[in-house]
């Protein structure tokens, strides 16, 4: 039975479930080498601690966004939240690399049934206007802190509790939120709806993405001309031409392909996808390095990627600023340079020398650029879709965020695997991010210049 209960109590719900999520993304960085230690990952292997996660949630973030809609926000929501505990409880109690992966692929999967269902619950229970503003500032606040909460978080509970910590910690947040949804968060659907969730385009694009880290990640130790590398590869390519065929086709496809009409939706589409890459390989790559290199415990790497989070917090509110006044294009140009000179300026660190000379000024740098590419890619990306379908651009760049990351990973760690000397792996893997950040500078001078208006601002700042 749902008690009365006001609309504030309904976001505490939505937004404890989403900072649970946001801070499972970065959590697990600073406990990999623990992981490796006690499971026995191989070096390529243990990128899927990672990848699984970022390729679950994106390949069916869309998915989880439709089914809400369609079988109810508050129901889905709660089938999510029920597999994202149940499989943090199994994460925490694996006892292989298998079943590890096969549990951060399933709370990637509530991840991507959850979180879409708790910002359309969101957006209903707020009418627009001030108070849907508020709570979406709230809202995008809460994802922000649980992003840099999460490597102190990290740090602390594997040097005090072990690496397993970092999954059970979820299970009394998700218990204690599965008691509290059912009391105080409204059901709500779309009616009248076509009833099409468009399955098979999510599993053949989710399939076709995952053969073609998986062939990226194998071509390091196989080489590219390796049988297994090369059947990777071409089934990819076949899902990922499969999943273009029934998007085409489908009633109600999951990515509508008329959006892609739209130049500033492509251009930040590839944008923000090359900015998760060059961010995940970054944090992926340093983490360990801070640790097995340099000898810091995981909570002392924890705490080193901190100026990093702050300065990624004040690049966000800068960038917001900024992208009123000189359009999106200045911004994202200013970021992507940024991105650039903060990943060469880390790739300089040594072994041994000081965390303020060597380590910090490429982290800081870095965390400042990404926030300009990524304020202004949200709001490009839906700058000349149609307001119905803003929603439908946030959640395909949100998306490609997590499936670019995970590319980008597997060929940034590919490469790092590739070579003996750690300190000069490091070095090698962030180069790699780094031309991720080349990439986007180009972009940016192509893409278009868009000055948002402030309702504009809103729909981007929660995607």
């Amino acid at each position: 039975m749902q008690m009365r209960t006001s609309r504030w109590a309904t976001l505490a719900v939505l937004a404890v479930a989403q900072f649970m999520v946001v801070l499972d993304v970065t959590i697990v960085n600073v406990a990999l080498p623990h992981i490796h230690a006690s499971l026995g990952f191989s070096a390529d292997g243990l990128q899927w601690v990672v990848s699984a996660y970022a390729l679950a949630f994106g390949g069916f973030l869309l998915l989880g966004g439709r089914a809400a809609d369609l079988l109810g926000r508050r129901r889905v929501f709660f089938a999510g939240l029920a597999l994202f505990g149940v499989a943090s409880l199994v994460a925490g109690l694996a006892q292989s690399p298998g079943m590890l992966v096969a549990a951060r692929a399933a709370q990637g999967f509530g991840g991507a049934l959850l979180s879409p269902a708790a910002l359309s619950i969101l957006t209903v229970t707020f009418a627009h206007g001030r108070d849907r503003n508020v709570a979406l500032g709230i809202w995008g606040a809460l994802a922000g802190l649980g992003g840099t909460l999460g490597v102190i978080a990290g740090g602390v509970l594997v040097d005090w509790l072990g690496w397993e910590a970092i999954f059970f910690v979820n299970v009394p947040i998700a218990i204690a939120t599965l008691i509290a949804t059912p009391l105080i968060v409204r059901e709500s659907r779309v009616e009248d709806a076509t009833r099409d969730f468009d399955i098979l385009g999510a599993v053949v694009g989710t399939g076709g993405l995952l053969a073609l880290v998986y062939g990226v990640i194998r071509s390091e130790p196989l080489g590219f001309g390796s049988a297994e590398v090369i059947a990777c590869l071409a089934g990819a390519v076949v899902l990922l031409s499969a999943f273009l065929w029934v998007e085409s086709r489908a009633k109600a496809p999951l990515v509508p392909l008329r959006l892609f009409r739209s130049r500033g939706l492509r251009a930040s589409s590839a944008a923000l996808a090359l900015n998760g890459g060059a961010f995940i390989a970054m944090f992926f790559l340093t983490a360990i390095f801070l640790q097995q290199v340099r000898g810091d415990s995981a909570l002392q790497a924890g705490l080193h990627f901190l100026p990093m989070g702050f300065a990624a917090v004040t690049g966000a509110t800068v960038a917001s600023q900024l992208v009123t006044r000189v359009g999106t294009r200045p911004v994202q140009l200013v970021g992507a340079l940024l991105s650039v000179a903060g990943l060469v300026l880390l790739a300089q660190a040594g072994a041994t020398g000081s965390f303020a000379s060597e380590i910090l000024p490429g982290t800081v740098v870095f965390g400042v650029g990404i926030m300009g590419i990524a304020v202004s890619g949200q709001i490009g990306a839906i700058a000349d879709v149609r307001h119905e379908e803003a929603g439908a651009a946030s959640g395909l760049v949100s998306a490609g965020y997590q499936i670019g990351g995970a590319l980008g990973l597997a060929i940034a760690s590919t490469v790092a695997a590739g070579v003996s000397d750690p300190v000069d792996a490091f070095h090698s893997g962030l180069l790699v991010a780094a031309a991720f950040a080349v990439i986007n500078v180009v972009l940016a001078v192509i893409s278009p210049r868009v000055e948002p208006s402030a309702e504009q601002l809103t729909e981007a700042a929660v995607a």
